[in-house]
């Protein structure tokens, strides 16, 4: 079994490609031309958005999204953590915590996303060495 690809419901997904890719620096896969699904190319692993309308139209009845109240959240490793900070925040992201140095040598800063997902934007995680 692989991990193929996360799925977030949002309400416009053409919207959410377009904020992933100028806030993140993400590629866009492909968008469906009912305009109701689609990815981000980020590798084997997808991200990927539905349409709130589409999981209804399923039977589903997505709940919103709470940032500060949240059941998990995306990651985005950079390198210069305050810079990727800014270009998410110019492109519409909303600060819920400012970049900071952790305790076990990460730096990381929180935004949610125009649909309310949490978003970290962290450093490489400092393993200890061997030895």
């Amino acid at each position: 079994m692989i991990f193929r690809y996360t799925i977030l419901y949002v309400d416009d997904v053409p919207a959410t490609l377009d904020f992933y890719e100028r806030a993140f620096g993400l590629e866009r896969g492909f968008l469906h031309e009912s305009g109701d699904y689609g990815e981000m190319a980020t590798g084997a692993t997808k991200l990927a958005f539905s349409s709130t309308k589409l999981m209804r139209q399923l039977g589903k009845d997505p709940a919103r999204p709470a940032p500060k109240a949240p059941v998990f959240e995306l990651a985005f490793e950079a390198e210069d953590v305050p810079a990727a900070l800014n270009r998410a925040l110019a492109a519409g992201a909303t600060l819920l915590q400012p970049a900071r140095d952790e305790p076990w040598g990460q730096t990381t800063a929180y935004v949610s996303d125009l649909n309310g997902y949490l978003v970290e934007i962290c450093s490489a995680v400092q393993l200890p060495s061997a030895g």
